[in-house]
């Protein structure tokens, strides 16, 4: 039950959702007790292929430039502007792990 911290008299939510997210535990990041994750709904998603991400992140990127009028020239960019950042992205989870002053990354 929830109180309020001013007189202490009892709060009832009504109608309250809670997204959230979290990674495995370690670097710096805790279990979290079976107890405290029975009350939620829990979703798995496992690391995507190196296709899938390409897949995913060029049709984003397409349609992008389709809806926003960017010139056809821009298309061929596309594909080279994804890889690039997928480069990027990888290279920092190799060289940024985490650590427990530095559980953000």
């Amino acid at each position: 039950q929830w109180y309020d911290r001013k007189d202490c008299s009892p709060m009832r939510l009504m109608d309250v959702q809670l997204v959230a997210s979290m990674g495995p535990a370690g670097g710096g990041r805790n279990p979290v007790s079976p107890r405290f994750l029975r009350h939620f709904n829990t979703i798995v998603i496992d690391t995507f292929t190196d296709d899938t991400m390409n897949q995913i992140f060029n049709t984003i990127i397409k349609w992008h430039f389709r809806v926003n009028d960017f010139p056809d020239s821009f298309q061929k960019v596309g594909p080279q502007l994804v890889a690039g950042t997928l480069e990027v992205y990888k290279n920092a989870m190799l060289s940024l792990l985490p650590t427990p002053a530095k559980s953000h990354y």
